[in-house]
C-alpha cells in the first residue's frame, strides 16, 4: 500500500473525491495508489494540501498512520 492511499484514507476521502478536487480521473488516483504511476509534479502541492501532508510524505516508503 502506498503512502498516497494511506494518507487518503486518513483524510477520509474516496478516490473519486481526490480525483474530482485535482481534476484527474479516478483511475489515475488508483494508479498512484497501486504504484503504477506517480502524480505529475504540478499536482503535488495541491495533493499534499488536500491530504494535509508534505510533498515528501507522498513518497514515503515507511509510513506510520496514527
Amino acid at each position: 500500500m502506498t503512502a498516497i492511499k494511506l494518507l487518503r484514507e486518513k483524510a477520509n476521502l474516496t478516490q473519486e473525491e481526490v480525483a474530482s478536487k485535482l481534476g484527474v480521473g479516478r483511475t489515475t488516483v488508483s494508479m498512484w495508489e497501486s504504484g503504477m504511476s506517480m502524480p505529475r509534479a504540478d499536482l503535488l502541492p495541491d495533493l499534499a494540501k488536500l491530504l494535509s501532508c508534505r510533498i515528501d510524505d507522498l513518497y514515503s516508503q515507511k509510513m506510520k498512520i496514527n
